[in-house]
């Protein structure tokens, strides 16, 4: 059983919470319109679930497509299917029973949201092979990676807003900058290799790189809360949070893979900041 807990990397929750909290975020705001306390910590709950289950999945998927890249690589090359020790088809077995119970979650929301939600199912596929076409792959991951925003405001409203699609491009921005972070730990490997990342197109400048993704991203954020005509406590509240991505930049030095991976790390924080920001003042207005 330990080699399925690493296939679907339940040993490194950090990427589930990365992906729970855009979600939250959407749903916090979607749920200041509507003020349903009892369906909104059914559906965080739910979405919390989701997030487990389908970055298990997407983990799987990675690894199957990208086997012979991630034996080449010094930090995935112990993964279960880079060695062997679980084959394709039952890591392609694992997926659909990740897929399968992510589709009873899916199908607890509206229509809206089911369409919307089996819609990022062509994002995922696809992802994997960005770094092979593109220096963006972690671009394309901020898009997929962050589809949530616009999910969890559509399991309430049913209907688009600019207030969740701007959060949705924070969130985007956001992404890009910490997945850079972590693309600096196999640098080295890549270029070997010939795999493309932001973090290689921006070496040499990752700092200024790091500075305009988390800038526009905190820039975006304060558009989505105008929008929403949150209060000053909201505004003061998200700045303050900032510092953690701005802590990053400072402290950021090349050729450190363990600190590199602790500075992603601490994106989890930004990412539970940010909802309780909006949970105590935007659910207090």
């Amino acid at each position: 059983m330990e080699k399925y807990f690493k296939l679907i990397r339940l040993d490194k929750p950090t990427g589930i919470f990365l992906l729970f909290w855009p979600c939250a975020w959407g749903l916090v705001i979607a749920n200041s319109t509507i003020n349903n306390e009892i369906l909104f910590y059914k559906f965080l709950i739910l979405f919390f679930l989701g997030s487990v289950l389908m970055r298990s999945a997407g983990c799987v998927y990675n690894d199957i497509i990208d086997q012979k890249i991630d034996q080449k690589v010094k930090r995935t090359s112990a993964r279960p299917i880079a060695t062997g020790s679980v084959s394709i088809p039952q890591a392609w077995f694992v997926i659909f029973l990740l897929i399968f119970l992510s589709l009873i979650i899916l199908f607890q929301f509206n229509s809206n949201s089911i369409i919307f939600g089996l819609s990022s199912g062509i994002l995922v596929a696809i992802y994997p092979f960005m770094k092979r076409i593109t220096y963006w792959p972690q671009l394309f991951l901020g898009i997929t990676f962050n589809w949530g925003v616009i999910l969890a405001w559509l399991a309430f409203e049913g209907e688009f807003s600019f207030a969740p699609i701007a959060l949705y491009i924070s969130a985007i921005l956001w992404t890009l900058g910490y997945d850079s972070i972590y693309g600096m730990q196999d640098i080295k490997d890549d270029l070997k290799i010939g795999i493309k990342s932001t973090s290689i197109k921006f070496e040499k400048k990752i700092k200024f790189f790091l500075l305009f993704c988390y800038l526009t991203s905190i820039s975006f954020l304060l558009v989505s809360l105008k929008l929403l005509n949150t209060n000053i406590y909201t505004y003061v509240l998200a700045i303050l949070s900032s510092g953690i991505l701005f802590f990053q930049i400072l402290v950021y030095e090349k050729d450190t893979p363990k600190k590199n991976f602790k500075l992603f790390a601490l994106n989890n924080y930004y990412g539970l900041s940010i909802f309780l920001t909006l949970m105590v003042t935007i659910n207090n207005d």
